[in-house]
């Protein structure tokens, strides 16, 4: 069981915070660089839009009905009607190891299912390695359920899928 926190909704049609959005790009190697037009989009397109504090955590999650172009999320489309998937989830450096990330995937879990959806998916860099994450995927139950090299942003992932 993760350790409680109050988790924040994003407005809508706020967009992200600046400590927010810093907190994104300090990890932008693994999540990719927001501007802040981008990120507003996002927040507005976003099945769930969340925070844990001003900025010790944050999840960006989109449903099928997105209007969101990225790769991976049309990986997803291609092969399911319907899911919910994790776009990015980030954890300040000190509030690691405190249960912030399993407390938003929680909450998205629980959102996810009293909506009707069967299945929660992400991608995880295999090139570059993410055995953090990778860790903590499995530790949830998420299965890999197939790969793609993606040429543009230099990297290799590894799709996951969680049943709800």
């Amino acid at each position: 069981m993760a350790a409680r926190f109050r988790i924040i909704e994003l407005g809508r049609d706020d967009g992200m915070a600046p400590e927010l959005l810093a907190l994104n790009n300090q990890f932008a190697q693994e999540l990719s660089l927001l501007g802040d037009e981008k990120a507003r989009h996002l927040v507005h397109e976003a099945f769930m839009a969340s925070r844990i504090g001003t900025a010790d955590a944050l999840i960006l999650a989109f449903d099928q009905d997105a209007a969101y172009q990225n790769p991976n999320f049309e990986w997803f489309k291609e092969r399911f009607d319907r899911f919910v998937y994790i776009d990015r989830v980030v954890v300040s450096p000190a509030m690691r190891g405190r249960g912030a990330a399993r407390a938003l995937y929680e909450a998205l879990f629980k959102r996810a299912a009293k909506v009707g959806h069967a299945r929660v998916v992400c991608e995880v860099n295999l090139d570059p390695p993410n055995p953090a994450s990778d860790a903590f995927h499995f530790s949830l139950g998420f299965e890999q359920i197939g790969l793609a090299a993606l040429p543009a942003a230099a990297k290799t992932v590894r799709y996951f899928s969680h049943a709800l």
